[in-house]
């Protein structure tokens, strides 16, 4: 007999996604406005982010929200540097921002204690509070995600992306965003509920999509894009809706599904121009968070906040496909909990 897909973890875990941002954002706002007032009075050079698979998702989502709030260089970091050349790094004066599920990858452990070493600020973003990348860092935010049994995480990175964007409101003093913070868990529960079953006929008996964003919506995109490797057996690789010109569309002959994400600021225009040249191809779109060729429905959100709501709708389209693909999201192939990367 079939699994139901309201029984597995993944989707368990992923409903609990709009009280797990609720208890986030009211239990954090102190920490986060002190540590933001605490980054205006001795502001970082540049901002160096640390994670590996959904966490380095939410390190993009971060370097958007970053560098367009804030004006300051936010670039990805690369643990390898630190774990296996054993590089040292002139950090002085850097925000190394760890995010971090369990906080106990070796890798990311070494990386973020060589940065400190090296004259860098680590705040780390974890679910675990007992954590040694908790205790590593000089300020740690907690997700209050709780227990992550599905190897797919869910509630976790969603948590993320919400402390991201608090930490991101206080630091920047951006009341609009703040604001704007208290109605995501609202958003979240809208977002949950909507039918995004129409794409599990584009995407059930392919093999192989582009998922596509720009702008935080990118982030969006990267997770799509591991999400269904992970739990639906897909090649599926994310691009930026800018970069997919140069050579990947080349791939792109009618019926090829691409998946699109978009949120509603300066960036939409041309991803819904880029949605509607697929479109022509006779390419199998699909969009999410705009109007256009294969629309999705989607719970409308402000643009720095529509990508957090947007994966929520996926993460039960993804549940849903694995199941009809004859896999068990909660147990990729190959994979554990926490990947213990050198």
């Amino acid at each position: 007999m079939a699994m139901a897909p309201e029984a597995t973890r993944m989707f368990q875990e992923a409903a609990e996604a709009p009280a797990v941002v609720a208890r986030l954002l009211a239990a954090n706002r102190l920490a986060a406005q002190s540590l933001g007032e605490s980054l205006r009075r001795r502001p970082p050079r540049a901002v160096v982010t640390l994670g590996r698979g959904s966490s380095d998702h939410a390190a993009t989502y971060a370097k958007y929200l970053i560098e367009t709030g804030l004006g300051v260089l936010t670039s990805s970091g690369s643990p390898s540097v630190s774990s296996v050349y054993e590089a040292t790094q002139d950090l002085r004066d850097v925000l190394l921002l760890a995010i971090s599920q369990s906080g106990r990858s070796p890798d990311l452990l070494a990386a973020a204690e060589a940065a400190r070493k090296a004259g860098a600020r680590v705040v780390a973003l974890v679910n675990d509070m007992d954590s040694p990348m908790a205790e590593l860092a000089h300020a740690a935010l907690p997700l209050h995600a709780g227990p992550e049994e599905s190897v797919a995480a869910t509630k976790s990175f969603i948590a993320a992306l919400a402390a991201v964007a608090q930490l991101t409101a206080a630091w920047s003093r951006d009341a609009d965003l703040t604001s704007a913070l208290d109605a995501l868990p609202g958003q979240l529960a809208e977002a949950w509920a909507l039918d995004w079953s129409p794409a599990i006929g584009v995407l059930a008996p392919v093999q192989s999509l582009y998922v596509l964003g720009r702008g935080p919506g990118f982030a969006a995109a990267q997770e799509a894009a591991l999400k269904l490797k992970e739990t639906c057996g897909l090649h599926a690789e994310a691009f930026s809706a800018a970069e997919v010109r140069h050579g990947p569309m080349a791939l792109v002959e009618a019926g090829f599904p691409v998946l699109i994400f978009a949120q509603a600021d300066l960036s939409e225009a041309g991803v819904v121009e880029l949605a509607r040249e697929l479109d022509a191809r006779q390419a199998a779109v699909l969009l999410a968070g705009a109007e256009g060729p294969g629309a999705l429905p989607f719970a409308r959100a402000p643009a720095a906040l529509q990508p957090i709501a947007l994966i929520q709708s996926f993460y039960r389209l993804a549940n849903a496909l694995a199941l009809v693909r004859g896999l068990d999201p909660d147990r990729p192939p190959h994979l554990r909990k926490v990947t213990e990367t050198v």
